[in-house]
């Protein structure tokens, strides 16, 4: 979310228009996606089985063969009678590294007709062994303050400190490498903030804050609202501060290669460059919810997780999209993925929308359009709960424990819940 702080003036508005009535001409992948989830319930509800599974298949096409989606046809299959059809789809799920506890538990009252299959008790092994734990990092330091909810982090090379944003504290703090932390600045309307990307060239702090609906942290008289902030590096004074459009939730960025930040809205899907005021949107509805994006090697392209669909290679020019390994069988879990960052052809992924959560090293293809090969980072550790994270030299630095997983729908602690210190992980590249 990186838009030179001199804020130069939107030049022309009557393209916008027409940008807008292009999105209109055909449905988004939200509106198809939300489509899709409603004709399926329908068709659940009315008993109708062949229809829900032909929904679940063209579900899974959307969201390019996501675990999540290839699960959901499973299901479908199976309360459609097709035990070998449900059953290969079941395997497709552990094959990509998956689990899902009320199968392991025998609580699936779909799938509960296999247990004596032997064919679904290999499945069931799969599914176990995907949830071993697996830690290749270590600890780099623990923040002191359990309240912080800490949720994005980068780095500042001048002083050679981390800045990490609060969700809970609203705020972003500096963090020496043996985790001491001071106040670097505030939100200033008082929302939780989210996203952080330095640009040190200019001696810029790039954030966003977001007053988050249905959440306790913010007033309800201002769910939907959220802002770029830009604060100086060195005194942390706000510099700029930019509205998002009414209801969008500006919650992770990158910079481009001139500093200007291109934002995601994770909930309407949409992504905006911001290099002035009004901040404009650059895609062309092909997102169902977007997360950190990363730089591409060229500069003209940015990868883009999308947390239903996928990665995607983003050409902030055009808004043409290409996805990474769309094709089926997949072979590697690409959804789910909150921070995503590049290095050196590889693509590193906090992935706290898999089953199990983990922290994952894809290495890329010598053009950079698909994914050859994974590396796990940590898997199912006590208390792994991953944001976000920063590459620094050869080593890839990750908050392991947010808190997020300590709360519920709304913001509020669960009960017999505590939030702890947040880990600060090292993994070595």
């Amino acid at each position: 979310m990186r838009l030179n702080c001199r804020m130069k003036a939107r030049i022309v508005e009557f393209p916008a228009v027409v940008v807008l009535l292009a999105f209109a001409a055909q449905p988004s992948a939200v509106e198809k996606f939300k489509d899709l989830q409603q004709r399926q319930q329908t068709a659940e509800r009315s008993g109708d089985r062949k229809e829900a599974l032909r929904i679940a298949v063209e579900m899974q096409a959307l969201l390019n063969n996501a675990p999540d989606a290839i699960l959901n046809t499973a299901e479908a299959y199976a309360n459609a009678g097709n035990k070998e059809n449900a059953l290969a789809a079941l395997q497709q799920f552990a094959d990509l590294g998956q689990s899902e506890d009320s199968i392991l538990r025998g609580e699936d009252k779909t799938l509960s007709s296999f247990q004596k299959d032997p064919g679904f008790q290999s499945i069931l092994k799969r599914l176990a062994e995907n949830n071993t734990p697996i830690s290749n990092g270590e600890t780099a330091f623990v923040l002191s303050d359990p309240g912080l909810l800490a949720e994005d982090i980068d780095y500042d090379p001048a002083s050679h400190s981390f800045l990490i944003t609060s969700v809970l504290e609203k705020k972003i703090i500096r963090v020496t490498p043996d985790g001491h932390s001071t106040d670097f600045a505030h939100s200033p309307s008082n929302w939780p903030i989210l996203a952080i990307k330095l640009d040190s060239g200019r001696n810029l702090v790039w954030a966003t804050e977001v007053a988050m609906t249905d959440f306790v942290f913010t007033p309800k008289s201002e769910w939907g609202r959220s802002a770029v902030l830009c604060f100086d590096l060195r005194s942390g004074k706000l510099l700029h501060r930019v509205e998002g459009p009414p209801g969008a939730s500006l919650g992770d960025m990158v910079l481009s290669a001139n500093g200007d930040p291109v934002v995601t809205d994770g909930d309407d899907g949409r992504i905006y460059l911001v290099r002035g005021d009004p901040m404009e949107r650059i895609d062309k509805g092909d997102f169902i919810s977007p997360q950190t994006p990363t730089r591409h090697p060229d500069g003209k392209h940015i990868f883009v997780p999308d947390y239903a669909r996928g990665i995607a290679i983003f050409d902030t020019t055009t808004g043409g999209v290409s996805w990474l390994n769309p094709s089926s069988p997949p072979k590697f879990a690409l959804n789910g993925v909150d921070g995503l960052y590049f290095d050196r052809g590889y693509l590193i992924a906090t992935q706290n929308g898999t089953s199990p959560q983990r922290v994952i090293r894809f290495r890329l293809s010598g053009d950079f359009g698909t994914v050859v090969s994974e590396e796990l980072i940590e898997r199912s550790t006590h208390s792994l709960d991953p944001t976000h994270g920063v590459t620094l030299g050869d080593n890839f630095y990750y908050i392991a424990n947010s808190g997020w997983s300590q709360l519920d729908d709304h913001g509020n602690l669960k009960p017999g819940s505590k939030l702890t210190p947040a880990r600060l992980m090292r993994f070595h590249l």
